[in-house]
């Protein structure tokens, strides 16, 4: 259809304008007609960039923690901490429909030799075992060397639509990792780690290591602890809960109904969880 403008007499210097006019008008009604078309697309919600902890939230995240079978989307958490190799594009989406918050665990000073990227950690930085089975220690003092394995580690875990990352295997200094690693060495790895992930818009998260939660707290979004109560070691997470910050926490033993007592009072995120880390999951009742 030929869109013909009003007839109107003027001097030729208007007449460039009528020419711009009569070109932009079938541009302007082809997106009128197709803006309907976007706006009824599913879209998935966004995973945030990084993920967003809302001090206001803080003590009141329901969250759920699988590393081993199929990711089960229908448990009823805000929040789900997963391996990034092993969930699927489809189960990441699928969470992030229901808008829950992705927290991909990556281990950051650590190896295993069935880690898709094991053979670009150079021998040199390869330690010790770990007290977990087919891991091993890396030396953190060489961040050159561990910089760009883990900065692809971070870039999978975006790509699959995750807004955060768990930090995991950053207290080597305090094992015997095959290195004379010191306090000052980790909390500098840990450190940059943090910075590292921020710059790949990840929200980084602080598992363990709770000998250094008062000087790392400030760096870090949230954390992640297991076993505080059996280890009777809870008060060493305060500094991140004090700062509206999440403390997302898992016991293997005892009883919701005995250890909920102390970390629902202390503001943590509770659950009982079996060591495998499986779906089966037991949360402590929100305050």
């Amino acid at each position: 259809m030929r869109i013909r403008l009003p007839a109107r007499h003027g001097t030729p210097a208007r007449r460039p304008w009528r020419r711009a006019v009569r070109r932009a008008l079938p541009a302007a009604v082809a997106l009128v007609l197709l803006t309907p078309v976007y706006a009824c697309r599913a879209v998935p919600t966004p995973p945030g960039a990084p993920t967003p902890w809302p001090a206001a939230y803080a003590h009141r995240w329901q969250w759920q923690w699988q590393l081993t079978g199929p990711v089960d989307t229908t448990v009823q958490a805000d929040v789900f901490l997963l391996d990034p190799v092993r969930t699927t594009s489809a189960e990441t989406a699928e969470l992030r429909r229901r808008d829950r918050r992705l927290v991909c665990q990556v281990h950051v000073g650590s190896y295993a030799d069935t880690d898709p990227d094991a053979t670009r950690f150079p021998a040199a930085v390869r330690g010790a075992s770990t007290d977990r089975s087919r891991r091993r220690w890396l030396d953190v003092r060489r961040w050159d060397a561990l910089r760009p394995v883990l900065a692809d580690r971070f870039r999978l875990c975006r790509g699959k639509g995750f807004g955060a990352v768990a930090l995991t295997d950053a207290d080597g200094y305090a094992h015997r990792s095959g290195f004379p690693l010191h306090f000052d060495d980790q909390l500098r790895f840990n450190r940059r780690v943090a910075a590292l992930a921020r710059s790949l818009d990840l929200s980084p998260g602080l598992v363990d290591d709770l000998d250094q939660v008062a000087a790392l707290a400030p760096d870090f979004d949230f954390a992640v602890n297991e076993e505080c109560v059996r280890l009777r070691r809870c008060a060493k997470l305060l500094p991140f809960a004090d700062a509206g910050k999440p403390v997302f926490h898992v016991e293997y033993t005892g009883s919701t109904a005995t250890f909920c007592v102390t970390t629902v009072g202390y503001g943590f995120a509770s659950i009982r969880k079996h060591r495998d880390l499986g779906p089966w999951r037991d949360p402590c009742p929100l305050p």
